[in-house]
C-alpha cells in the first residue's frame, strides 16, 4: 500500500504539472490532442494522472506553449520508474549492437520502385506499412530494406513476428511483443512495467527515444495490434508488413506490393534456381515450361522460390518434370490463404468461395451482389474487406479480380464447404446477370430496332445504369471477355435459353467493333443452342444472325445459305421485325452479288414490314438503303430525294444507320450541283461518326467525302481523305472491308493523275473480290483497270471488260455493262 501511494504522488504531481500545460494552451482535450498529435483518449488519461505519458508526448506538450521540458524531466523519469535502478557495476560492459533481423535474400529481384517506395516513406514518417498477399514478398521488401538502413540506425536492428496470419497459432498480443522487444533492446527487467500495456509502450516508446533503432514488425493483423509498438518521438524507425491495409494507423504512409512482373520473375527464378543463363542452362532450354512455371507461381515470390530450389536441389530434373510436379495436387499456398479466409466473416467467406465460381477476369459489384444474392451495398462493402484482406485486387477503380493462387484456393473452398446445389444457382445467377445486363446495354445503343428482351433466367436485383450509348458501349467493351466466358460457361452447362440469347445482345457491340471471327463463332453455337430447344422465332432469328455474321466476315455463299434457311422459318414465326430484318439483310447481300431490282425490291419490302411491326427506325433505314443504292445507279435525284425524306423524320441517334446513310447519300448525289451544300453534309456526317468511336463508319464517311470531292474536281483533298479512310481500316485488322473502298479510290487516283496507283487498288479490289464472292466489286474492278488502260493497252482494257461481264453473267446478275461503266466513274 505504501509503495502504491509512493508511486501515485509523483505521478498525481507529473498530471499537475501537465494540466498546467493544458492551462497555458487554453484549449480543451480535444484540441489540443490534435496540435500535438496525440489521441485524444490518452491525453484524457495522462492530465488524469491515470497513465505516465512517454517523453515525447510530454516533449511536445511543452513545445506547443513554448516551455522548457528539461525541468520536468527528473520528474518523469521518477513517475515511470518507481523502482530503484540496478547497481551500476551489474551494467558495466555494453552489450553487443543488437541484429535481429532475418537474412537479406541474395537473389533480391525487382522492386526498385516499391523500394524507394519504402525508404521514402521512412526518411519522411519514420514508420511504413507495407501490404499484400500472401507470397507477394512483402517480407523479402522490407528486411531488404531494413538491412540498407543498418548504417544509419547502428544501436540496434529488431525483428519481432506478430503471427497474425500464421497456421496454428493466434496473434501475438501486443504486451508479449513488446516484452519481447523491450528484452531484446537488453532493457533491465526491473525496469520493465509488470503489467498494463500502456506502460509497456510508454517504456517502449522511452527506450526507442533515445537510441537509433529500426524495428521490422512482420505479419500483422491489424492496427490494434500494431499501434502500441510504434516508436514514438525521436530516430528510430519501424517498418511493418501485413496481408491487410492498416487502416486505423492513419499516420502510417501504405505502400501495397502487387506480384512481380513477368520480366522480374523469369530474372528471379534464374537467379534463385542457380541457372547459369545463356543458352545451356535449364530455363534456355525448355522456355514454354519455363514461362509455365512463372504462370503456375502466379508471379508469387515466395512460390517462385519455391519452385527455383527444387530445380537449385534436383540438378537430374527438366524444367518440364518440375511443371508436372507442381501442377499435382494442392498448392504450397492453400495453407497460407486459409489463414487470410479465417479472419472474414460469415459472409464475407461465403462471397470468397463463391468468387471462386465466376467465369473471366475481372469483375464489378453488380456481378458480386448477383453470386451472391445479396444487396449491392452489401457486395461492395464485403469486396472492400476482401481488399482490405488482400484476398481480391482492384487493378482499377471499381473493377476487382482474383489472383490465380487465390482463385485455386476459392474455388477449391467452395467445392468442400458449398453444397452443389447452391454451388449451381450461385452460377446460374452469374449467367441470368450478363444476359440481363448486355440486354441493358444493347437497349441502350441499338443498332436498327428494339430488340425483345431476355427471357433467359431472372433478371437480378440491381443491373448498371447506361444513360447513354457511350456508357454501354464502354461496358460492353470492359465486360466482352466476361461475356464470351460466360457464354462459355452456358453452353458448358446446357443452358441453351443463354446460348441462344447472349449473342443477339451483341450485335450492336460487334457492328462498332467489327470482330466478325468471334461473332460467327457465336452465332453458330446459338443456332445449335436454337435448334435444340426448337421454337420458330429463335431458329429463323438464328439462322438470319448467323447468315449476318458470314456476310460481315466476307463468307457470301454461306451468308446466303443462311438466308435461305432463315426465309424458309420467319414465315412460320408470323413475326414482322424478324421479316424485316431479314429482307434488309438480303438486300445487301443481293446488291454485292451485283443484282440491281432484286436488292431494291428487298428494302422496299423491308420498309413495308417495317412500319407493320410499328419500327420507324428500322423503316427509315430500309428506306435510306433504298437511297444508297438509287445514287450508286447513277439516280442522283431520286436518291437525294429518298434521303432528303430520311432526314425530315425525327432521330434519336443521328450518328445511327438510317440518318448517317442518308446524309452520305445526300452528300454524294448533290456534290455536282451543290457543292458546299454536299461538302457540309459528309462533314456533319465525319463528325458524327467520329463523335460516335465507330470506326467503319469514320472510313465510309471518310471514302464518300474523296468520292464527292473528286466529283468537285478537287483531287488532292479527294486523295488525302481517302488515305485518311484507309488508315482507319487498317486498324480495323478485318482486309475485307477494303473491297467497299477501293475501286472508288482508284478512280480518284486515276483522275487525279496517278494511273500507277489506280491499278494496284483497282487490281487489289480484283484479288480481294472473287474470295469475298462479291461480284459487284470483282465487275468494278474490271472496268476501272479497263478505263485505265483505254489508251495504253487496248486490247488489256478489252480483256478486262469481257471479264467483267462474265462475272456478272456467271452471277445471273441484272447490272448492266453501261450502269456498270456508271458506276465505276461515281464511286
Amino acid at each position: 500500500m505504501h509503495e502504491r501511494t509512493a508511486f501515485a504522488a509523483p505521478r498525481d504531481e507529473l498530471a499537475d504539472r501537465l494540466r498546467a500545460l493544458q492551462g497555458l494552451s487554453g484549449l480543451g482535450v480535444r484540441a489540443l490532442a490534435r496540435d500535438t498529435g496525440l489521441s485524444s483518449s490518452s491525453l484524457s488519461r495522462y492530465l488524469n494522472g491515470q497513465t505516465v505519458p512517454p517523453w515525447p508526448a510530454v516533449v511536445a506538450l511543452c513545445r506547443l506553449v513554448k516551455r522548457d521540458p528539461r525541468p520536468l524531466r527528473p520528474l518523469w523519469e521518477r513517475t515511470s520508474n518507481p523502482l530503484p535502478a540496478p547497481p551500476r557495476s551489474s551494467r558495466q560492459v555494453r552489450p553487443p549492437t543488437r541484429n535481429d533481423l532475418p537474412r537479406d535474400v541474395p537473389d533480391f529481384t525487382g522492386r526498385a520502385e516499391r523500394l524507394a517506395a519504402v525508404l521514402a516513406a521512412v526518411d519522411s514518417h519514420r514508420v511504413v506499412s507495407v501490404d499484400g498477399m500472401a507470397g507477394v514478398g512483402k517480407t523479402c521488401l522490407v528486411v531488404h530494406a531494413a538491412h540498407r538502413l543498418t548504417a544509419d540506425f547502428p544501436d540496434a536492428q529488431l525483428y519481432v513476428d506478430l503471427h497474425g496470419f500464421t497456421e496454428g497459432r493466434p496473434p501475438l498480443d501486443p504486451d508479449s511483443a513488446l516484452r519481447t522487444l523491450l528484452g531484446a533492446l537488453d532493457v533491465p527487467s526491473e525496469k520493465v512495467p509488470q503489467e498494463g500495456v500502456e506502460q509497456l509502450a510508454a517504456c517502449w516508446r522511452s527506450e526507442l527515444a533515445r537510441r537509433r533503432v529500426v524495428v521490422v514488425l512482420d505479419n500483422a493483423a491489424d492496427a490494434d495490434q500494431v499501434r502500441p509498438l510504434l516508436p514514438g518521438a525521436g530516430p528510430s524507425v519501424a517498418l511493418i508488413t501485413s496481408r491487410n491495409r492498416l487502416l486505423g494507423l492513419d499516420e502510417v504512409p501504405p505502400v501495397s506490393l502487387d506480384v512481380l512482373t513477368p520480366e522480374e520473375s523469369a530474372r528471379l527464378l534464374a537467379r534463385a534456381s542457380g541457372d547459369p543463363g545463356g543458352p545451356d542452362g535449364r530455363l534456355a532450354r525448355e522456355p514454354e515450361s519455363a514461362a509455365e512455371v512463372l504462370r503456375l507461381c502466379g508471379h508469387l515470390p515466395l512460390a517462385l522460390r519455391l519452385a527455383a530450389a527444387r530445380l537449385r536441389h534436383r540438378p537430374g530434373w527438366t524444367v518440364g518434370i518440375l511443371v508436372e510436379r507442381m501442377a499435382q495436387g494442392a498448392s504450397e499456398f492453400d495453407t497460407a490463404f486459409a489463414m487470410s479466409v479465417r479472419q472474414l466473416n460469415r459472409a464475407q467467406a461465403r462471397l470468397f468461395r463463391m468468387l471462386g465460381l465466376l467465369p473471366g477476369a475481372s469483375f464489378d459489384e453488380y456481378v458480386a451482389a448477383a453470386l451472391a444474392e445479396v444487396p449491392l451495398h452489401s457486395a461492395r462493402t464485403m469486396l472492400e474487406e476482401l481488399l482490405d484482406a488482400h484476398l481480391v485486387q482492384q487493378p482499377t477503380a471499381g473493377r476487382y479480380r482474383l489472383h490465380d493462387l487465390v482463385h485455386q484456393h476459392a474455388r477449391r473452398a467452395a467445392a468442400e464447404q458449398d453444397p452443389a446445389a447452391e454451388r449451381e444457382r450461385a452460377l446460374g445467377r452469374v449467367l441470368d446477370y450478363y444476359v440481363h445486363a448486355a440486354a441493358a446495354a444493347d437497349a441502350a445503343m441499338p443498332l436498327l430496332s428494339p430488340g425483345r428482351p431476355p427471357s433467359a433466367g431472372r433478371p437480378p436485383a440491381e443491373l448498371p445504369r447506361f444513360p447513354d450509348k457511350d456508357a454501354a458501349f464502354t461496358w460492353l467493351t470492359t465486360e466482352y471477355g466476361n461475356l464470351l466466358a460466360a457464354f462459355e460457361t452456358a453452353a458448358a452447362a446446357g443452358a441453351d435459353l443463354h446460348v441462344c440469347e447472349l449473342p443477339r445482345f451483341l450485335r450492336a457491340y460487334f457492328a462498332r467493333r467489327c470482330g466478325t471471327t468471334h461473332l460467327n463463332v457465336l452465332f453458330e453455337r446459338s443456332l445449335a443452342a436454337a435448334e435444340r430447344l426448337g421454337d420458330p422465332l429463335r431458329l429463323a432469328e438464328a439462322h438470319s444472325d448467323l447468315g449476318f455474321a458470314r456476310y460481315n466476315a466476307g463468307r457470301m455463299a454461306e451468308a446466303a445459305a443462311a438466308y435461305e434457311a432463315a426465309a424458309a422459318r420467319v414465315s412460320q414465326a408470323g413475326d414482322a421485325q424478324a421479316e424485316a430484318e431479314l429482307a434488309m439483310r438480303r438486300g445487301y447481300l443481293s446488291w454485292d452479288a451485283g443484282h440491281v431490282e432484286e436488292p431494291l425490291a428487298l428494302f422496299r419490302l423491308a420498309g413495308r414490314l417495317y412500319e407493320k411491326a410499328a419500327c420507324p427506325t428500322g423503316a427509315a433505314h430500309a428506306a435510306a438503303s433504298e437511297g444508297w443504292a438509287m445514287l450508286q445507279l447513277g439516280h442522283r435525284e431520286e436518291a437525294a430525294q429518298r434521303a432528303r425524306d430520311v432526314l425530315g423524320i425525327p432521330h434519336t441517334d443521328p450518328a445511327g444507320p438510317p440518318a448517317l446513310t442518308a446524309r452520305i447519300t445526300l452528300g454524294v448525289a448533290i456534290a455536282h450541283e451543290e457543292p458546299d451544300r454536299a461538302a457540309e453534309h459528309l462533314h456533319q456526317a465525319l463528325t458524327l461518326a467520329r463523335d460516335d468511336r465507330h470506326l467503319h463508319n469514320q472510313a465510309w464517311c471518310l471514302n464518300c467525302q474523296g468520292v464527292a470531292l473528286r466529283q468537285m474536281g478537287r483531287y488532292q483533298e479527294a486523295l488525302a481523305s481517302h488515305r485518311e479512310a484507309f488508315a482507319l481500316l487498317d486498324e480495323l485488322f478485318e482486309e475485307h472491308w477494303k473491297i467497299h473502298f477501293l475501286n472508288g479510290y482508284g478512280e480518284t487516283c486515276r483522275l487525279a493523275g496517278l494511273p500507277d496507283e489506280a491499278l494496284r487498288l483497282h487490281r487489289q479490289a480484283l484479288e480481294l473480290a472473287p474470295g469475298l464472292g462479291n461480284r459487284y466489286e470483282e465487275a468494278l474492278a474490271h472496268e476501272g483497270i479497263a478505263i485505265v488502260l483505254d489508251e495504253t493497252a487496248p486490247s488489256e482494257a478489252a480483256e478486262h471488260r469481257a471479264a467483267g461481264r462474265a462475272v456478272l453473267e456467271a452471277g445471273n446478275a441484272d447490272l448492266g455493262n453501261e450502269t456498270l461503266r456508271r458506276r465505276s466513274m461515281r464511286s
